[in-house]
């Protein structure tokens, strides 16, 4: 891109519009018409009301605990406040941001200045001036991103204490990475190797899955996933109204409203994007191995009918995606 630029604020400003370019516009214009076309999913858990996830209180103690977890080196959002600042002085701050984050939780509404973002494209592969082979990674508020590990703590809690998910995923899951998830999906090829059977592999990835995520049919899974109440409402406030910005060397471009998607580079976007696609692989017959975005699906093939089982199921993430 630099070779094509030279001009450090039009190269932000030209990676912003591309990184807008791909939202979809689901929140703009959102009628009753458009709440009926939505897919119905599926509960994940049906049990008693005092079961669901629907508000949340944090204490004093769980806030100081928090803020001495906070890393010094890391990078500070649009508002300007640094990690350092709050563990430097988590004394006197701690109740106040306590009062802050319950506050937050009771009205269901999150402060404006959690919902703006610095974005730094960092460089994936390819031709440096191809916008596409930029990823957007988001630097948010440092107070905001505590408030929603305070979020993301419950709601993995919740989603554990309830086995939720339907396969636990690699991405974004403790103990869980792409070695495992290599590891892992290796191991079940091998094994049919070993025994002389024939394996048939898919590897698929949804370009831009993040920021494409439509919010309104995230909303509803996570209903379906028992998350009610005060904290959906919540964070249906967290993704609405949303800015962000994109930096280069300093210079920064314009400020472009954010429409869908979660946030790559937040702390609780990675657990909704979690969610949203937990039930992707739904009667798919094949095995499938999920990090993040990317999905790898494994079959035996050894007769016709094998191959027509296994773009059968090719068929369902495809209709899965389009219906989403």
């Amino acid at each position: 891109m630099k070779g094509a630029l030279k001009d450090d604020k039009v190269i932000a400003q030209k990676l912003n519009e591309f990184f807008a370019s791909v939202f979809t516009a689901e929140d703009s214009v959102f009628t009753a018409e458009d709440v009926r076309e939505i897919p119905k999913s599926e509960p994940s858990f049906v049990g008693d009301k005092s079961e669901e996830l629907s508000q949340i209180e944090v204490s004093l103690e769980e806030v100081l605990e928090l803020i001495e977890k906070l890393n010094r080196n890391k990078s500070l959002g649009p508002d300007g406040i640094h990690p350092r600042v709050l563990k430097d002085l988590k004394c006197e701050i701690a109740e106040l941001l306590t009062m802050v984050c319950n506050l937050s939780f009771k009205s269901a509404t999150v402060p404006n200045d959690c919902k703006t973002a610095n974005v730094m494209p960092m460089f994936k592969k390819g031709s440096r001036g191809d916008p596409g082979n930029y990823r957007p990674v988001s630097l948010t508020s440092v107070p905001g991103k505590l408030v929603e590990t305070i979020v993301n703590n419950k709601i993995v809690r919740h989603i554990e204490e309830r086995k939720l998910l339907c396969q636990r995923p690699h991405g974004f899951c403790k103990g869980r990475s792409c070695f495992t998830n290599l590891l892992e999906f290796f191991e079940g090829v091998n094994k049919h190797v070993d025994k002389g059977d024939p394996v048939d592999l898919a590897y698929l990835d949804f370009q831009k899955a993040f920021d494409k995520v439509p919010r309104q049919r995230l909303l509803r899974k996570l209903s379906c996933h028992e998350i009610r109440g005060k904290i959906l409402s919540w964070i249906e406030n967290w993704l609405k109204g949303r800015e962000q910005r994109v930096g280069t060397n300093g210079k920064f471009s314009e400020w472009r409203g954010v429409t869908s998607g979660v946030p790559q580079g937040s702390v609780l976007g990675p657990i909704l994007f979690n969610l949203f696609i937990n039930d992707l692989e739904k009667g798919v017959n094949s095995e499938v191995a999920k990090f993040a975005d990317d999905i790898k699906l494994l079959k035996i093939v050894k007769t016709k009918a094998d191959c027509e089982e296994l773009q059968k199921d090719l068929t369902k993430l495809s209709n899965w995606q389009m219906n989403e």
